[in-house]
């Protein structure tokens, strides 16, 4: 069974990535949230990769913008629910359901986000 990622990614066409960001623009250890075709994204970068998820925690659907991140977990601000953002799934209660994790590209320094659904 293909794991999340390769799900994520199989369905993807090439002209659905949109850029949202220059990737200088995101140090190391730091998230930024953009707006895309209606979607509230969190881009993350942590262990020199990027990371695309849905900016809302499931647990009590704030905002995870501001949220720590530690290695490859996203810590809500609100009440501490995690989230790997590789794949966008629970990593710490209180949370119990995953979030939505976006496919992303960095071509020329500018990260690009799809929302293309599968």
């Amino acid at each position: 069974m293909p794991s999340p990622i390769d799900r994520m990614q199989r369905h993807v066409t090439d002209d659905s990535y949109k850029d949202v960001a220059d990737a200088q623009d995101i140090p190391e250890g730091s998230s930024l949230s953009v707006e895309l075709a209606g979607h509230d994204i969190l881009i993350c970068h942590t262990k020199g990769e990027f990371f695309a998820v849905e900016n809302q925690c499931s647990h009590a659907l704030s905002k995870l913008e501001g949220g720590r991140l530690r290695a490859y977990r996203l810590i809500c601000p609100l009440h501490g629910a995690a989230f790997d953002v590789r794949d966008g799934c629970v990593k710490g209660k209180p949370a119990s359901e995953p979030i939505r994790s976006y496919p992303l590209r960095v071509v020329d320094g500018r990260i690009q986000v799809s929302v293309e659904q599968d």
